[in-house]
């Protein structure tokens, strides 16, 4: 086979496999936009297998997984984003949101339950790192809460997973980020009440024995 005839049909079948794949983004992202995350996971996981490295389809990958509640998955397709794009701030952001959930997952060991916990702490920390101008705050809010369970995580633990110091140290952090979000966001009766809440948690931890 002569190689102008190799040359083109290799042009030829990258084109029809972009255009498939661009296809099957196209509809995951209607279905996204729908609602409809269970279409949307089947037609985005098509796109990814054709190129893993679609970054978008990755990124809408995660958040259908998110939204269907399949957090494992939902972590995977995040993580391969960040290994694409490791300053994208909300894939941080959501692969936090998705540890957070299975750290409180009673079906996980104290020790995994910790991984996974610590790691929301982690990739927020990150999120904060990449975009420390977001407006919103949300990065710090979500933070403050995922301190606050694994401040109280620590206090109810056994054995080695039983940390005091740690517990009162990470609810101390978890006041700071949700009265920074307070102090740029007056007025938010909704952040006055997790503030509370993890002063409650606070005094309980100091009064823990």
């Amino acid at each position: 086979m002569k190689i102008s005839v190799i040359i083109s049909f290799l042009i030829i079948s990258s084109f029809e496999n972009s255009a498939a794949q661009n296809s099957y983004v196209k509809l995951g992202q209607q279905a996204l936009m729908d609602g409809d995350f269970k279409v949307a996971v089947a037609q985005l996981e098509k796109a990814c297998l054709i190129d893993s490295t679609n970054s978008t389809a990755l990124l809408m990958l995660g958040y259908s997984y998110y939204h269907s509640e399949n957090y494992k998955k939902s972590i995977a397709a995040y993580t391969k984003e960040i290994a694409i794009n490791p300053t994208d701030a909300t894939a941080y952001y959501y692969r936090a949101r998705a540890k957070s959930y299975l750290g409180k997952d009673n079906q996980l060991s104290q020790a995994d339950k910790e991984k996974f916990l610590l790691g929301s702490i982690f990739d927020l920390t990150k999120a904060i790192a990449i975009d420390p101008d977001d407006t919103k705050n949300k990065y710090y809010q979500v933070r403050g809460i995922a301190y606050r369970e694994y401040g109280v995580f620590k206090l109810q633990a056994t054995g080695h997973s039983y940390d005091k110091a740690r517990a009162i140290n990470s609810l101390k952090a978890s006041i700071a980020d949700l009265e920074k979000v307070l102090a740029d966001n007056p007025g938010r009766p909704d952040i006055s009440a997790l503030i509370d809440l993890s002063k409650q948690k606070l005094d309980e931890a100091i009064a823990h024995r």
